[in-house]
């Protein structure tokens, strides 16, 4: 896997818990769910990766 990739999804993944605990302090539930979307979407991003990783492994 591309570090690069996994940087990128991690940083996605803080962005999305940042943002899902501002919607709460602030009560706003639009940035609590965009929150989690980016969370969600950090998970696919390294679930991709490890995917790849594991089929290059195996062809190797």
């Amino acid at each position: 896997m591309s570090l690069e990739d996994r940087a990128k999804a991690t940083a996605k993944n803080v962005e999305g818990v940042t943002q899902e605990t501002i919607g709460k302090i602030k009560g706003d539930p639009k940035d609590q769910a965009e929150g989690k979307a980016k969370q969600a979407e950090a998970n696919v991003r390294h679930t991709a990766e490890d995917v790849k990783d594991e089929v290059k492994k195996n062809l190797d």
